[in-house]
């Protein structure tokens, strides 16, 4: 059972200022979340097989190939470049 000072301890953790209406919410939300879990503990599962999905679609992701290097084409049609690197204009102002 998560009592008020469990919470607490999670706040101050990560860093939070909870109110005491917060704290109460919290407890009760985090009591019922511990209580699905024991009902989930609870369901038999001996012989039920694992699964990972239920659609049956399979894989619909190529295979990766090696390309050769085209950086070099790449870099030709650049207009700014320094050595093997594309220069770009600064986007970021800086603060005044």
């Amino acid at each position: 059972m998560i009592k008020k000072d469990d919470v607490l301890l999670v706040a101050k953790l990560a860093r939070l200022q909870l109110t005491d209406i917060q704290i109460d919410k919290f407890s009760r939300q985090l009591n019922g979340v511990f209580d699905l879990f024991e009902k989930i503990d609870r369901v038999k599962l001996e012989g039920v097989a694992e699964t990972s999905q239920v659609t049956g679609l399979g894989n619909v992701l190529r295979d990766d190939k090696v390309v050769p290097d085209k950086s070099q084409d790449i870099l030709r049609n650049v207009p700014y470049r320094k050595e093997n690197l594309i220069v770009v204009p600064k986007i970021i102002a800086e603060k005044q």
